[in-house]
C-alpha cells in the first residue's frame, strides 16, 4: 500500500514515530510524508523552520514548496507536488489539515487530474458545532463530497461531521500515539529529592498551558479544600495564570506545597510524570475564542493523559470534550469546573492506595492496547484497508 500523508505536524521529527511504525507494519507498505518547506509554528517558537528531505526506505519525508507559512487552513503546495504524485502514485492521500483545508482541496483535484484513483482521507480535531459562510461552506462541501474516509481525533468531531451530512466511513483515532519506550514506569528518587518531595507526600501533577480553559484555577481550589492533607502540586508549563496561581497559593498558605517548572524538554517530561501520584487534566469548555469559521474550544484529546497512563500514573480528568472517552474506566472523571467533585477524586486516591494502583494498571493496559504509536498505526492501517476495499 502506497500512502501519502500531508501535514505541517510532521516538521517535528518526534511526531513522525507513528508514521514510521506504520511503514514497518507489513512488507509493501510505503509511507511518504509531505511537509511544507518552510513553516513558522508561532507561540514560543518565533522562527521559521526549514524542513529537510529524509529517506528511510519505506518511510520518507519530502519537503514541498508552500504558500502560507503559519496558517494550516490556508496552507497550499507548489508545482513540485505534481511530480511527487506522478512518481509515487499513492493509493491513499491523507491530509491532516481539517475539513476546510485548501491543501486537501488541492490534492483532491490533483488526484482527479492525474488519474491516480487514490482514496481521499482527511484528519480533523474540531469538536464544536460551527456555521460556515460562502465561499468556505462550498469549500468544505466539496471536500466532504470527495472524501472516502475521515479520521477524527475525538468522538464529538465525528458526531459533528455526521450532523453536517457526511455518510462515509469515520474512524475516531488520535493524530499521534505515545512513545512507550520514553513514557514508561520508572521511579525517580533522585529527582524527587532534588525538588524537595518526600516519600509520604502525594504528588498531584499537571502538564500544559497555564490558561483559564485548562482548569488550573479549579484544580487549585480543590487542593485548597484539602490543604490539610499531605500533598504537593507539581506544575509543568507556562502561561498567563502563573502570577495568579502564586497569589492564590500565598493567600491560602500553600506556597510551600507548590512546585512550578516552566521549561522542561519533551524528552524529560516522562521523568517528571513518574514523580506524580496522579496527573490531573481539569480542562473547561469556553466560548470566548473566535475564528473566521467557529467559536469556542473544548478539550480535543488530552495527549498528556495517555503519556501518564503509559507511566502507570492514575489520571483524573474533567468531562470536557474527549477526556471522558480517553480515560473511560481507567481513571476518575468529574464535572468540569466543579472543585468539590475534584477534591473528592483527589481524596479518594490519597486515602485509597489500592484504588490508585488499580487505576494506574488499568490506564497502562489501555495505553499499551490503544495508544502506543504502533497501536495507533495499526488502527490507521486497518482503516485504510477498509476504505480501499469499499
Amino acid at each position: 500500500m502506497r500512502i501519502l500523508i500531508a501535514s505541517h505536524t510532521y516538521i517535528v521529527d518526534l511526531n513522525c514515530e507513528k508514521l514510521r511504525a506504520l511503514a514497518k507494519l507489513e512488507p509493501g507498505i510505503e509511507v511518504t510524508v509531505v511537509v511544507p518547506k518552510k513553516w513558522q509554528p508561532g507561540g514560543v517558537q518565533n522562527r521559521i523552520i526549514e524542513t529537510e528531505y529524509r529517506d528511510e526506505g519505506a518511510f520518507k519525508i519530502v519537503p514541498i514548496s508552500n504558500f502560507s507559512q503559519n496558517h494550516q487552513g490556508l496552507l497550499t503546495f507548489g508545482a513540485d507536488l505534481i511530480s511527487l504524485f506522478q512518481k509515487f502514485r499513492p493509493q491513499i492521500i491523507h491530509v491532516e489539515q481539517g475539513s476546510r483545508g485548501l491543501a486537501y482541496t488541492q490534492m483532491i483535484i490533483l488526484n482527479q487530474l492525474l488519474g491516480l484513483k487514490a482514496k481521499n482521507v482527511f484528519f480533523t480535531w474540531w469538536n464544536l458545532p460551527y456555521e460556515l459562510k460562502l465561499p468556505i461552506a462550498l469549500l468544505e462541501k466539496y471536500n466532504l463530497n470527495h472524501s472516502h474516509g475521515i479520521i477524527s481525533g475525538n468522538q464529538d468531531g465525528a458526531d459533528i461531521l455526521r450532523q453536517r451530512g457526511y455518510e462515509g466511513e469515520i474512524k475516531v483515532l488520535p493524530q499521534l500515539g505515545v512513545d512507550e519506550t520514553l513514557f514508561t514506569p520508572q521511579p525517580q528518587p533522585e529527582l524527587a529529592a532534588k525538588l524537595g518531595i518526600s516519600q509520604n507526600e502525594f504528588v498531584v501533577g499537571f502538564v500544559g498551558r497555564f490558561v483559564p480553559e485548562k482548569g488550573l484555577l479549579t484544580l487549585l481550589k480543590a487542593l485548597v479544600n484539602i490543604k490539610d492533607k499531605s500533598w504537593k502540586l507539581l506544575l509543568l508549563g507556562r502561561g498567563e495564570l502563573r502570577e495568579e496561581i502564586l497569589k492564590i497559593a500565598t493567600e491560602n498558605n500553600i506556597q510551600e506545597k507548590l512546585i512550578i517548572l516552566e521549561s522542561v524538554p519533551h524528552d524529560e517530561v516522562a521523568s517528571y510524570i513518574n514523580l506524580m501520584n496522579t496527573l490531573v487534566l481539569p480542562s473547561e469548555t469556553t466560548y470566548k475564542f473566535k475564528t473566521l469559521t467557529a467559536v469556542g474550544w473544548k478539550e480535543q484529546f488530552g495527549h498528556v493523559l495517555i503519556e501518564a497512563m503509559a507511566c502507570k500514573v492514575p489520571v483524573i480528568g474533567s468531562d470536557s470534550g474527549e477526556i471522558p472517552h480517553v480515560i473511560g474506566d481507567a481513571g476518575l472523571i468529574f464535572p468540569e469546573g466543579d472543585d468539590q467533585a475534584l477534591d473528592n477524586c483527589l481524596s479518594q486516591l490519597i486515602e485509597k492506595p489500592d484504588l490508585a494502583d488499580n487505576l494506574g494498571e488499568k490506564g497502562y493496559q489501555k495505553a499499551m492496547e490503544k495508544y502506543t504509536n504502533k497501536a495507533v498505526a495499526q488502527q490507521q492501517y486497518e482503516f485504510y484497508q477498509l476504505i480501499i476495499d469499499n
